[in-house]
């Protein structure tokens, strides 16, 4: 039986209102939930994130995702901005522990961390598919265009400074054309089923960095 949106928003203002040690396991738990709601969002993609799936991932209660997420999409949204966040945060750390005098294609290499995704290192078609996939399906999900306007900056910041240390100073407009030129190859080679379209996103990125 669904308990009434009235008496879900009193329980949720009485919560907010316990105290520190309250608000600190809330806390824990919600993040425990985005945590695992953006790790079904990264390995199966938006069908993947559902209510049952995301508690029992969490090892939380059902009830807990509708306690501490009004609906399904705030659930999606939160769990959208986690993996925006950690595959940055991820490209960043390969970025500050590249040493001064790396090679150029180590450089490349984050720069399709950073586009296709770190799992397109390891697992090929598949994980630049669920990639793509879930970019598309943002954008059927209206309520996501606010947050993928505001991670877009910091996408370009680093896609920026990524290429900066491997001696590419690119203005916005360059650095976009650059983006849709291997984002096009990529769509074009999972068209065609390509086994490895990281190696033809490779080959599209260095050929724009050399002309």
């Amino acid at each position: 039986m669904h308990e009434p949106l009235g008496v879900r928003t009193a329980r949720a203002d009485r919560w907010r209102d316990t105290g520190c040690v309250a608000t600190e396991k809330g806390e824990r738990r919600r993040a425990a939930l985005v945590a695992a709601a953006a790790d079904l969002l990264r390995t199966g993609g938006f069908e993947a994130v559902r209510h049952r799936a995301v508690a029992e991932k969490a090892g939380l209660p059902l009830a807990s995702t509708t306690y501490y997420f009004a609906s399904l999409d705030d659930l999606v949204t939160a769990a959208t901005e986690r993996t925006c966040r950690d595959e940055l945060a991820e490209v960043r750390a390969g970025l500050e522990a590249l040493p001064a005098d790396a090679p150029p294609a180590a450089f490349a290499e984050l720069v399709l961390d950073q586009l296709l995704g770190p799992e397109s290192r390891s697992s090929g078609l598949e994980a630049v598919l669920l990639r793509y996939e879930r970019l598309v399906g943002s954008g059927r999900r209206p309520y996501l265009a606010p947050l993928m306007r505001a991670t877009r900056a910091d996408f370009d910041a680093l896609l920026a400074a990524l290429l900066a240390r491997a001696g590419h100073q690119l203005d916005v407009p360059a650095l976009h054309r650059l983006v849709a030129v291997v984002d096009g190859t990529v769509v074009n080679s999972l068209i065609e089923a390509d086994p490895d379209p990281r190696a033809a996103a490779r080959a599209a990125l260095l050929a724009e960095l050399t002309t």
